[in-house]
């Protein structure tokens, strides 16, 4: 019987897809050793685009998450997910990128895997798979799908050829946005594989659409060796599909799934708890929605999306804004809607709606993006009356001649803090403003959420936080003790 593997993205791309990255560190520590018994081939544990929200916002360091996640997960290759950048909004020295790896591999990540948002494998990416295979870890290079004239299967067989050179651990099918069908599934997959050769190909989708699962079940009748997916209530929504739902599919299918799912019931209870508690969104199958195909926008940027619109009071406006990034992305040569890329077209499409004037106002990165800093393939196909109106903007001229400034490390060093600056403080500042990590600094260690078999120190807190309630008494047999509110 054939065995199929499968790759956990809960503590990644499940709260990245429904949480707008919301977990903290305290939700994942408890539950990180279940998931080490369970038999996945590798667990995600963060990205790069977390390590911005978890200094922000969550005011919590993500190399205390990413060591406490690996001290806890022995048996498992712990996953992160990157681009060769560091931040993922600009073009990163490849200075600061060794350092960045090393640092990610010396806090335990043991799999690195890595997209170039164009899938321009000779864009940066060869001199940062060099950086990654120096440091021993995994390596899995992902093939990016979207939909467009030029995606067609023909193109992504060239690129699993191109990615399969590199001689890649696996190779990895990412659909951000959902936007596969079984049909094209029933293509794409041979295609890939054709090419592949000995290397591994793993399956990564979203839910967006609703049709995820049947893929999956498409992908593993074709021979994928690997399939990602999450832990309710982690999972559906614009998540990956439930790892209960393809299991239980992959054992119809006569294949040997690896993994234990009994073992996964007290971490779904886990995170059903908190979902609960915190008024977080629980991951349910969506209905068919024929709108993903217009705007292409992925499960964890969508979710981010409208978490900044309501932020800034426009939510209401959603539905125009999604209308609109169809038509950037297709005046800007059908970038993938993939990070950075589709946080680009998001920013332009929003900006052209609240404005009232397309173009009206242009970011620096859409003109960057134009010009071909991000790689010549990403750059390619833009609309020729778009370009000339992005190009001829006063603030284009800023980037007319720029080039990566590939600075020395100590240079780096220098200006973000001085010669003791340690590597993890200068990753740090390279990522977020210094104001932001002195908060987090401040702010001290992560808080850990107690697991399910401690239902109690949440009720009493609960409890002591309404006003009715002074104090609290729990009585056992002949023992009790009394619990007072610091406000009574």
């Amino acid at each position: 019987m054939k065995k199929m593997s499968f790759v956990d993205t809960t503590f990644r791309d499940g709260h990245h897809s429904l949480w707008a990255m919301g977990m903290r560190t305290g939700m994942m520590v408890p539950m990180a050793e279940q998931m080490d018994e369970i038999g996945f081939k590798s667990i995600e544990v963060c990205g790069a685009g977390h390590l911005r929200k978890c200094i922000g916002e969550l005011k919590e360091n993500p190399w205390e998450r990413i060591s406490l996640m690996a001290k806890n997960i022995k048996k498992t290759p712990t996953t992160f997910m990157m681009a060769p950048t560091v931040s993922v909004f600009d073009v990163t020295p490849y200075s600061v990128l060794k350092v960045y790896i090393e640092r990610l591999t010396a806090h335990g990540i043991r799999r690195i895997q890595i997209i170039e948002s164009s899938n321009d494998f000779d864009n940066r990416l060869p001199v940062v798979l060099d950086m990654i295979r120096a440091q021993g870890v995994q390596i899995v290079i992902g093939l990016v799908y979207s939909i467009s004239p030029k995606h067609t299967d023909e193109y992504f067989a060239a690129k699993a050829a191109h990615a399969a050179s590199f001689d890649p651990d696996a190779i990895f099918i990412k659909d951000p946005a959902g936007l596969l069908t079984p049909e094209r599934t029933l293509t794409l997959v041979p295609s890939v594989l054709s090419q592949a050769g000995d290397v591994p190909v793993e399956f990564h989708g979203h839910c967006t659409t609703g049709l995820m699962p049947v893929c999956y079940v498409e992908a593993m009748k074709l021979g994928i060796e690997a399939v990602h997916t999450a832990v309710p209530p982690l999972a559906n929504g614009s998540s990956q599909p439930s790892v209960f739902n393809v299991e239980r599919n992959a054992r119809l299918l006569d294949l040997e799934p690896t993994i234990d799912v009994k073992r996964l019931e007290p971490v779904s209870r886990h995170f059903l708890e908190i979902a609960e508690r915190e008024g977080l969104p629980i991951g349910m199958p969506l209905e068919y929605d024929l709108s993903q195909y217009v705007h292409h926008i992925p499960g964890g940027v969508i979710s981010h999306l409208r978490h900044q619109l309501t932020q800034i009071g426009v939510v209401d406006r959603m539905d125009e804004i999604l209308v609109e990034v169809g038509k950037v992305r297709a005046e800007l040569g059908y970038p993938i809607m993939v990070t950075p890329f589709s946080q680009f077209v998001c920013s332009q499409a929003t900006l052209n709606v609240i404005t009232g004037e397309r173009y009206k106002q242009i970011t620096d990165e859409v003109i960057q993006l134009v010009m071909g800093h991000w790689g010549m393939e990403a750059a390619s196909d833009v609309d020729p009356e778009v370009k000339d109106r992005i190009c001829s903007v006063p603030r284009a001229k800023r980037f007319e001649n720029w080039e990566v400034e590939e600075l020395e490390i100590s240079e780096v060093r220098q200006k973000l803090g001085g010669p003791s600056l340690s590597d993890d403080e200068l990753i740090l500042r390279y990522i977020a403003p210094l104001s932001e990590i002195n908060e987090m600094h401040e702010a001290g260690p992560a808080k850990m959420y107690a697991t399910g078999e401690k239902p109690i120190s949440y009720l009493i807190r609960e409890l002591l936080n309404r006003k009715e309630f002074g104090s609290i008494a729990v009585q056992a047999g002949n023992d009790s003790v009394q619990f007072k509110s610091r406000s009574s």
